[in-house]
């Protein structure tokens, strides 16, 4: 039996779409489907979370689950990326709290795929290419507190300088757009497109934002060291004094 990688929840995959020409436009939006139900936020409460063989079988490789129990019933989410969301996590959820988890990305891996016979040996095993969810787990406070910040990126009518003060985190985001705002009126004649570049900057960023997405530290330049050409000269020697 083949042992295929195990990166992502317990969540069935959708049904697939009956055969013939008609299900073309459907096949070709299902990977879009796809992604967007990957991303989607999960909410529920946290009732367990460890290491495991996945799906508890002894048959499988190591993973790490996350127990939810959400409005439409218990889910079991599986990836090795789990550990370390929970672990590294702003809020530090513990058990019994309201959690929220979305896969925020992709990351390729080498995995090893083992074929094993009818008594569950392994009798070979090769390396393919495969791709690792990255996980987000906070409390539902934290997507709730991201959700709000994200609408201050979006809001041309905010006051940046306010917003700064009350939470210094935002101050990369809001350079970012500063200096895209620069670039469009420089290299952008056209007011429609300069404001559609804009509005992709905006929303990408505050995608990024409500996602979870760790928000990038402003780092401060070192100031530049003096070069040897502005370096102060030695004082010149007077001419009368005898060379040494």
């Amino acid at each position: 039996m083949a042992q295929s990688p195990r990166n992502g929840s317990s969540a069935g995959s959708a049904g697939s779409q009956p055969g013939g020409s008609g299900s073309t436009r459907g096949a070709e939006r299902r990977p879009d489907l796809a992604r967007r139900r990957g991303e989607e936020l999960l909410i529920g409460r946290l009732t367990g979370h460890g290491r495991a063989n996945y799906q508890f079988r002894v048959d499988e490789d190591a993973s790490y689950y996350v127990k939810l129990l959400t409005s439409r019933g218990p889910r079991t989410l599986w990836g090795k990326d789990l550990e370390r969301a929970l672990g590294e996590s702003e809020t530090q959820p513990k058990v019994g709290d309201l959690v929220g988890a979305r896969r925020a990305a992709r990351e390729a891996v080498t995995v090893t795929v083992k074929e094993r016979d009818a008594e569950g040996r392994v009798v070979s095993q090769r390396e393919r290419h495969a791709h690792r969810s990255l996980w987000v787990v906070e409390k539902v406070s934290f997507f709730a507190e991201r959700a709000r910040l994200a609408r201050q990126i979006r809001d041309e009518q905010v006051d940046v300088r306010a917003a700064v003060k009350a939470r210094p985190e935002l101050r990369s985001a809001f350079l970012s757009v500063r200096a895209a705002e620069e670039f469009a009126a420089r290299k952008i004649h056209d007011p429609a497109d300069r404001a559609r570049f804009l509005e992709l900057i905006k929303g990408a960023m505050a995608g990024s934002i409500q996602n979870g997405e760790p928000l990038p530290a402003v780092k401060l330049k070192a100031p530049a060291k003096e070069s040897s050409s502005t370096a102060k000269a030695p004082p010149e020697k007077n001419r009368d004094e005898p060379t040494r």
